[in-house]
């Protein structure tokens, strides 16, 4: 996988690896606004140009932190996605409890078509941009009804008015996307932990049906929440500890990417890419150190035995 590779997402240029921004929003530990920089700025350095982010993450904090990064670079270099979905409101109490550095906001649901325009502007406010070029519904699972009938056609109006290149959605399930793809209107979905080397259960339906409408994937949480980068006791799967079976599978998983000489970490990287629905893959990175090691994960030769074997020992469909 060549992690500067040139791709497209809808009309919007992008490359095949790109940066997740929610560590730069304090997830799970601090993080702080020159390391969050540092670290975009070493993205910047080894030629990744897509870069995704959302008002939930921090809280606004990764909004702010990669606007701020990317404000002084060529706007007709970059690709930048953020979500629709959730106000950041005050007064409020995170349920969430993931980030690590406070704000005096949290996340308010909101898919009506005002929510979604209001929550854009906003959005660019924090950035200090003038536009993002992809726009996600976020996590509209409890939602989808308002979503499809309010915040999709929202979406659509501003991709018309040029406001955005892109329409999206990104959930962390397969099957309200496919539900979504079906309605033609979405350029791209973004799939975050469901096409990975322990779940590949948007391989079923929606990576084809995808495929066949010329819909982008962008594959996200290839790690898992962690679990693929470190296989260890205490080790997170979907942000919470991983259960013994889930550990037990990912070392077996290791074990054979062992056998081959290839890092795990290089393995969970490229295995969505394999398949040819997927456009690109996003990897979150909290330091300079952990942008430096995705990209030399993902440009790793990967023999195609290593996907066979993994087949045989029934460790991946």
């Amino acid at each position: 996988m060549n992690p500067t590779e040139k791709v497209h997402i809808g009309k919007a240029a992008a490359t095949r690896l790109g940066l997740g921004l929610a560590p730069l929003g304090g997830l799970f530990e601090p993080v702080g606004d020159e390391q969050a920089r540092q670290t975009m700025e070493r993205a910047w350095e080894l030629g990744l140009r897509l870069f995704d982010v959302a008002p939930l993450y921090g809280n606004g904090l990764a909004e702010k932190r990669g606007g701020a990064a990317l404000k002084g670079k060529p706007r007709d270099e970059f690709t930048l996605s953020t979500k629709v979905g959730r106000l950041l409101r005050g007064g409020g109490e995170d349920t969430q409890r993931i980030w690590a550095e406070p704000t005096d906001v949290t996340p308010v649901f909101d898919f009506s078509g005002d929510g979604v325009r209001r929550s854009y502007e906003e959005s660019l406010c924090r950035l200090g941009l003038e536009t993002a070029d992809i726009l996600h519904l976020h996590d509209p699972d409890d939602h989808l009804g308002q979503a499809v009938a309010e915040a999709l056609p929202a979406l659509v109006e501003l991709r018309e008015q040029g406001r955005i290149t892109a329409v999206s959605a990104g959930m962390n399930q397969a099957k309200a996307l496919t539900d979504l793809v079906r309605t033609g209107l979405l350029d791209a979905v973004l799939l975050a932990g469901r096409y990975t080397l322990l779940d590949q259960s948007g391989g079923a339906e929606l990576l084809p049906l995808c495929q066949q409408k010329g819909v982008a994937v962008i594959a996200a949480g290839v790690f898992n929440s962690g679990l693929l980068a470190d296989p260890r006791p205490g080790a997170r799967y979907d942000y919470l500890p991983a259960d013994a079976a889930l550990l037990q599978k990912a070392l077996a998983i290791k074990d054979v990417c062992d056998r081959h000489g290839v890092p795990l970490r290089a393995a969970a990287i490229q295995f969505p890419a394999e398949h040819p629905a997927v456009t690109c893959v996003l990897v979150g990175a909290r330091s300079p150190a952990e942008v430096e090691d995705a990209v030399l994960m993902a440009a790793v030769p990967i023999p195609a035995e290593l996907w066979s074997d993994l087949r045989e020992e029934g460790l991946i469909t």
